[in-house]
């Protein structure tokens, strides 16, 4: 599966791109985040890997493995973001309140949450963005139920989609996370700016400690 990105709504049903049913969403641009989506077409923005995905994908990722084994990460051409993405997932019904969401992300130290409607994926939120959204919205904000809210558009992708890309992609669309699905529309990870930061940190360390 290629990057896509879903439109801001509210978390209704699913609100995953609908490849998996032939139906296609809103075309991602590489450097701008372009016209508005439209939930009926689109296009993938990484083609390769689409055709990838659909024949060998487990056996190109083994090839990449062993052909990339002696570079370092930050300079590697192609890097899948299962690489670098957090298996780490958190998610809360669309039926739970704002107070609920930041009350599990406290508990849980996550600065994500996943929203499923119907054992759905209705949405990905970020503290940052709930907590603005709590300036906007300061009378009974905390008892609001999440069903009530458009929630912000979201990126995702698939295990291998190129992690350099997807950077491209969160920059242009000014989205600090992605969250990752398989080709059955599990969410299987989320990967953030933060990791991005981690990656490129640790290359630092290893070129100061030589």
């Amino acid at each position: 599966m290629s990057i896509f990105v879903s439109e801001p709504g509210r978390p209704i049903g699913t609100r995953l791109p609908e490849i998996f049913r032939g139906r296609r969403v809103g075309e991602v641009a590489e450097l701008t985040a372009g016209q508005p989506i439209n939930p009926k077409r689109g296009e993938a923005t990484d083609a390769e890997f689409q055709l990838a995905a659909q024949s060998g994908r487990h056996r190109a990722l083994e090839e990449y493995g062993a052909t990339a084994a002696g570079e370092r990460k930050d300079q590697r051409s192609y890097l899948p973001v299962s690489y670098i993405c957090s298996p780490t997932l958190y998610s809360i019904p669309a039926s739970a309140t704002v107070a609920e969401a930041i009350t599990m992300m406290d508990e849980q130290g996550a600065n994500h949450l996943v929203v499923t409607a119907d054992a759905n994926v209705a949405g990905l939120v970020a503290q940052q963005w709930l907590l603005a959204w709590l300036h906007d919205h300061q009378t009974n904000a905390m008892s609001q139920s999440l069903t009530h809210i458009e929630l912000p558009a979201f990126l995702t992708a698939s295990p291998e989609t190129d992690a350099h890309q997807l950077a491209r992609l969160m920059l242009a669309h000014q989205l600090n996370a992605a969250l990752v699905v398989d080709t059955q529309g599990e969410p299987v990870g989320v990967v953030t700016s933060t990791d991005y930061l981690r990656l490129y940190a640790s290359a630092s360390g290893q070129q100061g400690s030589v």
